[in-house]
């Protein structure tokens, strides 16, 4: 079969390629297989044995997905059970992309603040990579930016969930799923995966940020923003949000103050009525 349009990821590195090890079937891809590895380093694969086209590394630091490449893009990979007698997997023109991370919610809570990527909960600049990515694989593949299928949580995922494709289904799909909706698999990755931002991203939408820059030019709309006098809306007491802005400390400074001089006057009114109670308990 004739493979069409480039064959390597831009950026991608090749440190840990195993088509030669492992040839492959040549295909023309036009589904995205995700997975997560459940773990938070660049994973073995048994040497190839078990190992997607693409690897999504997390470089926390950066704030960016370093990618791997292990097949070229329409040649078949290994991460996904093919057993007899069945239906094609990893033949049946499917690209797989494996993310370090984890779609647990255990496995989650048991890495804590460790850094690590959890799919119902990925940075801004993860959905962005993967989107660009996706949007790739569009433009050089004609991997179409849809998705027919649902993204339950993890555990309930795993196993011969709901959302497991047929045979017929499976054969018939075009664009992007997961591990867990491929028939003769039992994986439950990548879980409650947010497809919808990163194909809406991959399309040119807005792509959600953590901290958005703002410029001088922002700076100066925010600050000179008219808002109402919340207290009071029936006037035009319509002020500047800096007006609010720059006398926002002194009147939480005056505002604590108050509070401490009426946590005085408790403290000593309890203290009275303590006083009195223990003369009444003398007197009796």
């Amino acid at each position: 079969m004739t493979r069409s349009g480039p064959q390597r990821y831009p950026g991608a590195s090749t440190a840990y390629w195993y088509q030669k090890k492992y040839g492959g079937d040549a295909m023309e891809s036009n589904v995205i297989v995700w997975h997560t590895t459940e773990g938070r380093t660049l994973p073995s694969y048994d040497g190839g044995a078990s190992a997607p086209n693409f690897t999504a590394v997390p470089d926390f630091a950066r704030g960016r997905l370093v990618w791997y490449q292990h097949f070229d893009f329409d040649t078949s990979s290994r991460a996904l059970v093919n057993r007899s007698g069945g239906v094609e997997t990893n033949t049946l023109n499917a690209c797989q992309v494996e993310i370090v991370g984890t779609c647990d919610p255990a496995t989650h809570r048991r890495w804590g603040s460790t850094p690590h990527l959890y799919t119902p909960e990925l940075p801004a600049w993860a959905i962005r990579d993967l989107a660009a990515f996706a949007r790739w694989a569009r433009d050089q593949h004609d991997v179409p930016l849809a998705c027919g299928v649902q993204w339950p949580a993890y555990p309930s995922s795993y196993g011969a969930s709901g959302v497991r494709l047929s045979y017929a289904a499976w054969n018939a799909y075009r664009g992007h799923l997961g591990h867990q909706h491929v028939p003769e698999n039992d994986h439950g990755d990548p879980g409650a995966f947010p497809m919808a931002a990163i194909l809406a991203a991959a399309k040119g939408g807005p792509t959600p940020e953590d901290d958005m820059a703002l410029s001088d030019a922002d700076v100066k709309k925010i600050w000179a923003y008219p808002l109402i006098n919340p207290i009071d809306k029936t006037k035009d007491n319509t002020r500047q949000a800096g007006t609010y802005l720059r006398y926002a400390d002194h009147r939480q400074v005056v505002l604590l103050s108050r509070l401490d001089a009426a946590l005085a006057r408790l403290d000593h009114i309890e203290a009275a009525l303590k006083s009195i109670t223990d003369r009444l308990n003398a007197d009796s």
